[in-house]
């Protein structure tokens, strides 16, 4: 028996041996660092000063209307345009337009940026302007300058008989549509 325990104890010794050997071999040095990356989207955010730009009453053929609207870049996202949508209602309240739309008759005879001295749609009907989008402004940077702007839209009279109108109101949506700025292919 002892020779078998002295062989059982060899192959332990071999065995523990070795294996402090294999793990001697196998230790290293370590570190670890990290980095944390945020990614925070912009805000694009138009103002205006105002919800309604004219309300008009008593209007008849050959009158003009002036009025006047701002504009600001309350974002932190720089807009590459700004595009008005124009839509419009006619409450026929009197006597049949028969077809005739009132939208045919107000021209907007202009809108202006005043700061910029520049007209920017000219001389259009309201029908004209109805579901066709309209560049009013190109490159507002966030945190410049408001955009101002004067507007004149005139009754036309066309030397006919206009009595259809009367009593009649034509409801004038204008919604302001901004456009961010082109995605930057470098942005650091």
């Amino acid at each position: 028996m002892s020779m078998k325990r002295n062989l059982v104890m060899s192959f332990a010794t071999a065995a523990l041996g070795l294996s402090l050997i294999a793990g001697g071999t196998v230790a290293y040095f370590n570190d670890t660092e990290s980095a944390t990356n945020t990614f925070t989207t912009g805000v694009l955010e138009l103002g205006i000063n105002k919800d309604v730009i004219l309300n008009i009453e008593n209007l008849v053929p050959g009158d003009t209307m002036h009025g006047n609207f701002v504009l600001t870049n309350d974002g932190t996202v720089d807009m590459k345009e700004i595009i008005l949508h124009s839509s419009y209602e006619v409450v026929d309240n009197g006597e049949s337009n028969h077809g005739d739309d009132l939208g045919d008759h107000i021209i907007l005879e202009y809108i202006y940026n005043v700061y910029d001295r520049e007209r920017v749609v000219f001389k259009k009907s309201l029908s004209e302007l109805r579901d066709n989008p309209q560049q009013i402004m190109e490159k507002f940077p966030a945190g410049s300058k408001e955009g101002k702007f004067a507007v004149e839209f005139k009754f036309i009279d066309n030397d006919d008989d206009q009595n259809h109108f009367q009593t009649d109101e034509l409801k004038l949506n204008w919604k302001f549509e901004a456009v961010q700025r082109d995605g930057d292919q470098d942005l650091q």
